[in-house]
């Protein structure tokens, strides 16, 4: 008896499983001929199109390409360039750093190290302190993000720094910490990074050169997609 109960009780089930709501069943059926193309149906969406991001669409709706939001975030990276500029004239410091507009975003190049920085040391000089004074408003009013970038030129330092590495490090760290502890810049936005020697920019070993490759870089990061960044260095170089 106990057997025949569980027969019936599992044939129970299996006819409650195999009964089918023919309402639902005919909104999925229409709902699956739309969108494989074959028929309409009120129940689902047949909007034609293709969905485009917000960012991407103009105001009267039109898809934007790569090309009009490489220009649109060049115009951005200028506008943000120049009041960086005007902020550096208005204290005398107007070659006192270097811009580039690459792929990466904007590039503030603070060089000539024996100006900023003494020899084998991170301690900030009254100099760059005044050139981050300036530089630090305009770009605690954007939203990128900022990577400040220590780099070094061949040359071994002495103590207390081991190698290149620790030397880049620590100055690209007091050059964050100046931003985030004295100009406010928002510290979720900042990151500190040492390249060493790795990174120069000339393989040359006069002075101009040295003190070109000993260097802060202070770099406002592009958040577009590398389709967009890759054409920003071409559209830099027509302006």
């Amino acid at each position: 008896m106990d057997m025949v109960t569980v027969l019936m009780c599992t044939f129970i089930v299996l006819f409650g499983m195999s009964t089918v709501d023919q309402a639902k069943f005919e909104e999925l059926r229409n709902s699956l001929a739309t969108g494989f193309g074959v028929t309409e149906s009120e129940f689902a969406d047949t909007a034609d199109g293709i969905v485009v991001e917000a960012e991407k669409v103009d105001e009267e709706g039109e898809s934007l390409t790569d090309l009009d939001l490489a220009q649109a975030e060049l115009d951005d990276l200028v506008a943000l360039r120049e009041k960086i500029k005007s902020n550096l004239d208005a204290q005398g410091l107007g070659g006192a750093v270097q811009f580039e507009i690459g792929e990466r975003g904007l590039t503030v190049r603070l060089v000539s190290t024996e100006t900023f920085f003494e020899s084998n040391s991170d301690t900030l000089s009254a100099s760059v302190v005044t050139v981050l004074d300036a530089v630090a408003p305009p770009l605690a009013e954007v939203e990128y993000h900022i990577s400040v970038e220590g780099h070094a030129d061949y040359r071994e330092p002495s103590g207390p720094f081991p190698t290149n590495w620790e030397l880049s490090s620590g100055r690209s760290v007091q050059v964050l910490r100046h931003l985030v502890e004295q100009c406010a810049l928002p510290a979720e936005r900042v990151a500190s990074v040492g390249f060493g020697s790795a990174q120069p920019l000339t393989a040359g070993a006069t002075p101009d050169e040295l003190a070109l490759n000993r260097r802060v870089d202070v770099v406002a990061l592009s958040d577009q997609p590398e389709s967009v960044r890759s054409l920003l260095p071409e559209l830099a170089a027509k302006q």
